[in-house]
């Protein structure tokens, strides 16, 4: 069995829509108001954990498909780059899907999409943990097509003989839809008081 360490080498990796939609369904919020730094912190901090890097991931619309959401997220990348964070976009890809109204009629609505956002994530955290520059995995998603992630990762601490956990972490109510984490990973649950003390201060919604 290998040692746990004393000092945990804590990498996050956050997947912004997914820590989005998650905070909406659970406290009401309706933009991305969450600071990565200080959220990031605020669990670490729970669980003793040394917080070494933040790897911050979001769909960005093109200017010209989506004027509002294109500003918004390029300043508020550029402000997380400025404090550390290791920012990476991907424009969003757009599709025609067909959708039921209440009254029974269907319409088509052009829909953007993430494409690769998972496969990111999954590739930092893997190479990281391979590479040995971590020995705690924090990822802010309950995208369950990550649970690969925590396989491939249980497999490196077994080759290596090293101690590695795979954690996720994510806002929950009783409001919100979905209140199961990554399969095979840590559950980490936010609650609105920590949530609420990690607010961005700045507002980058276009006027």
């Amino acid at each position: 069995m290998p040692e746990e360490p004393v000092v945990k080498r804590t990498c996050v990796f956050i997947d912004g829509q997914n820590l989005y939609w998650a905070a909406r369904h659970a406290f009401g919020y309706h933009y991305p108001n969450y600071d990565p730094l200080p959220l990031a912190r605020s669990v670490t901090q729970s669980r003793d954990w040394n917080l070494d890097t933040i790897h911050f991931y979001t769909g960005l619309p093109d200017i010209r498909d989506n004027d509002f959401w294109n500003k918004f997220w390029t300043a508020k990348l550029a402000v997380m780059g400025s404090r550390g964070i290791v920012t990476y976009s991907r424009h969003l890809k757009y599709r025609n899907q067909t959708i039921r109204m209440p009254d029974g009629t269907e319409t088509t609505v052009l829909v953007g999409q993430e494409k690769g956002i998972d496969i990111r994530i999954a590739l930092d955290a893997v190479r990281m943990a391979r590479q040995n520059k971590l020995d705690v995995a924090l990822i802010f998603s309950q995208d369950q097509d990550l649970s690969e992630v925590v396989d491939e990762v249980r497999q490196i601490s077994i080759q290596q003989n090293r101690w590695i956990k795979i954690a996720c972490a994510f806002p929950v109510s009783p409001t919100s839809i979905n209140k199961r984490g990554i399969n095979g990973a840590e559950w980490i649950p936010i609650d609105r008081k920590t949530y609420d003390s990690c607010l961005d201060k700045n507002d980058y919604r276009p006027k």
